[in-house]
């Protein structure tokens, strides 16, 4: 899968004050990062077989085993679009490879059915965007600039 790069500033906020960390300190704080990475990923029932975050700095990166495609890309998504982190290193094996999913960042003045409009042509496929984006999204109006959602083929 690759790298993804997220916006840095914006993004749920799990960290506390460990988002700015002066060099000195970093061997201290990279496990406790790794470890709220973790645990968010747990909070928000992704599923994997197997899963290892390490951070550096502003790089997540993520390494282990999941069943499907989908929980690869909603793992990243998820250790992505928090607060301090830049790069995700997406180093999943996947039991079952699929198509990857394209990927939207979200500008201002963006909705769910404007995004659908633009990858699918029908503004009312919104759901799809949605459901390829729980748990992270909660509301289908709830979404921010320099978010990044997953946009999955349609079948």
């Amino acid at each position: 899968m690759g790298l993804m790069s997220f916006f840095k500033g914006v993004g749920e906020k799990i960290f506390g004050n460990h988002t700015q960390v002066e060099p000195a300190k970093a061997a201290e704080v990279e496990p406790l990062r790794a470890s709220a990475l973790l645990a968010h990923v747990k909070q928000l029932g992704l599923a994997y077989n197997s899963l290892t975050i390490r951070t550096n700095g502003d790089t997540v990166s993520i390494i282990g085993e999941v069943a499907k495609q989908e929980d690869a890309e909603k793992i990243a998504l998820a250790v992505g679009n928090v607060e301090g982190v830049k790069v995700v290193d997406n180093q999943l094996t996947v039991d079952e490879p699929e198509e990857e999913a394209q990927y939207h960042e979200v500008v201002k003045g963006d909705s769910l059915s404007k995004i659908a409009q633009h990858y699918y042509g029908d503004m009312m496929k919104y759901p799809v965007i949605f459901e390829a984006n729980k748990p992270m999204l909660k509301d289908p109006n709830l979404i921010y600039p320099g978010q990044l959602l997953r946009i999955p083929p349609l079948k």
